[in-house]
């Protein structure tokens, strides 16, 4: 028997999709989730083989949730996501988790995952794969990178100067030289994209 723990904030998409997996002999749901914070909780007590969990959640984001408990539980993750986006991917992927599929996929499809990552295959959607490998390289430089990260929850340039030890006036060059290449008016768009394309 396959222990499996949900994780998704919308309520009938879970419920739905943990009723058609209940309907899997091999499969049992041992935990559904409404946020990340209580997945990372629930796979920590519980134990699960895979936890299947959405990649955008309240509290910890799929990606977050996956990169804690691979250094806490013996578990495979699975990310699903209506937002497959190549950068997403790379994301999931550095994260360490062992699939990544669209939400528009079926429950026969997401069982047969299940059980692939469950015997320590991996899985990863062959449309996104293929985005994925045909996706631009960013235009910035590491420098840049590193702003845009220590940036990415709003923080002010002092504060960014402060945890990347560089002087503001750097950091606004940076931030000036980011928004330039590109083509965005303020920092938390360009943050955005680079989180979509996987650059940070």
């Amino acid at each position: 028997m396959i222990r499996v723990l949900l994780a998704d904030d919308e309520g009938m998409i879970r419920s739905a999709l943990a009723a058609l997996l209940r309907l899997e002999a091999d499969i049992e749901i041992v935990a559904e989730c409404a946020d990340g914070a209580e997945a990372v909780a629930a796979a920590e007590r519980l134990r699960p083989d895979v936890c299947l969990l959405d990649l955008e959640m309240p509290q910890l984001d799929g990606v977050q949730v996956t990169e804690r408990l691979n250094r806490t539980v013996a578990t495979r993750c699975v990310i699903v996501t209506r937002h497959a986006r190549p950068g997403v991917l790379r994301r999931a992927l550095a994260s360490g988790a062992a699939g990544f599929l669209p939400k528009s996929r079926g429950a026969d499809e997401v069982a047969s995952v299940i059980r692939r990552v469950a015997a320590g295959g991996r899985y990863i959607d062959p449309e996104l794969a293929a985005d994925a490998l045909s996706d631009e390289r960013s235009p910035l430089t590491d420098r840049e990178l590193d702003v845009l990260r220590a940036g990415r929850h709003g923080e002010t340039t002092r504060q960014i100067a402060r945890t990347l030890s560089l002087a503001p006036g750097t950091v606004r060059n940076h931030v000036s030289a980011v928004l330039g290449k590109l083509s965005v008016g303020t920092r938390q768009q360009a943050v955005l994209l680079a989180e979509e394309r996987g650059w940070i």
